[in-house]
């Protein structure tokens, strides 16, 4: 029923299932988590990625993964994801999407150049590819919605999004949807719960961002993705609605996302 759109399955602490992903991916399934997917920040976890999504996917949990450089990578790190080398990689079927990419000027500030250049490098291989780009702004967000108008980007994710409602109606009229985690539920997000409450319904996607962000009531523990009902849970509140009607409207979403240009 519910899809967690964003979670990094290869980092999660495991302190509460034994050291085992499996107990992880069982609680998934406990809390009716029946897809999600993997996002990769940089090439060396790719070979981890993929071993997890092909060991752990079956008829009740679809498993899919993405390809691409988080912009907090250092340098040589952002400068490796050529074009080319995006597109080989994610040519696999597994690969749902390109990203993490985007724009982070919360931790570096020097480096805007080469985010930038990697950001519009995501973008060419999204297209290339026609996978949804998944966007990670922070602290950047005109430069970030600049570069995708500039470079035609119109189909992908502005993933954990916490930003205003002006933010939010500029990338959807790009045509991206927008994805909330964890955050959404936190005292201090009111922007950005106001913000979700004018996104058309169509457009948006839950996620954990797990191990970071967990939800109330979870918030201070390390997140997985068995905590998105939570997510949902807030936004059904804020829409009357039941957090498993949520959770089958971001499922409906988040497979027209990929079926956009299947």
């Amino acid at each position: 029923m519910f899809t967690d759109s964003h979670c990094h399955l290869n980092r999660l602490d495991l302190s509460r299932h034994d050291g085992k992903l499996s107990g992880a991916i069982a609680a998934m399934k406990a809390a009716n988590v029946s897809r999600a997917m993997a996002i990769m920040c940089d090439f060396a976890e790719f070979d981890d990625i993929r071993a997890i999504v092909n060991e752990f996917s079956d008829d009740a949990l679809n498993l899919g993964m993405s390809v691409g450089i988080h912009p907090c990578e250092d340098l040589a790190v952002l400068k490796s994801a050529t074009v080319e080398r995006l597109v080989k990689t994610a040519s696999d079927n597994k690969v749902w999407a390109i990203g993490e990419t985007g724009l982070d000027y919360y931790w570096s500030t020097e480096n805007k150049a080469e985010q930038q250049a990697s950001l519009a490098r995501h973008i060419y291989a999204s297209q290339a590819l026609k996978k949804p780009l998944i966007v990670h702004t922070r602290e950047a967000k005109d430069d970030t919605l600049d570069i995708l108008k500039a470079e035609n980007a119109e189909h992908g994710i502005i993933h954990c999004f916490t930003e205003d409602w002006e933010t939010a109606k500029r990338a959807l009229d790009l045509g991206f949807y927008i994805s909330f985690s964890g955050i959404v539920s936190f005292k201090s997000a009111q922007t950005i719960r106001d913000a979700a409450m004018k996104v058309p319904r169509d457009r948006i996607l839950i996620e954990t961002d797990s191990p970071y962000l967990a939800p109330v009531p979870k918030r201070g523990k390390p997140n997985e993705p068995a905590f998105v009902p939570f997510v949902a849970s807030c936004l059904a509140d804020m829409f009357d609605m039941r957090a498993e009607e949520v959770g089958s409207l971001t499922a409906r979403n988040f497979e027209n996302l990929l079926a956009q240009y299947a």
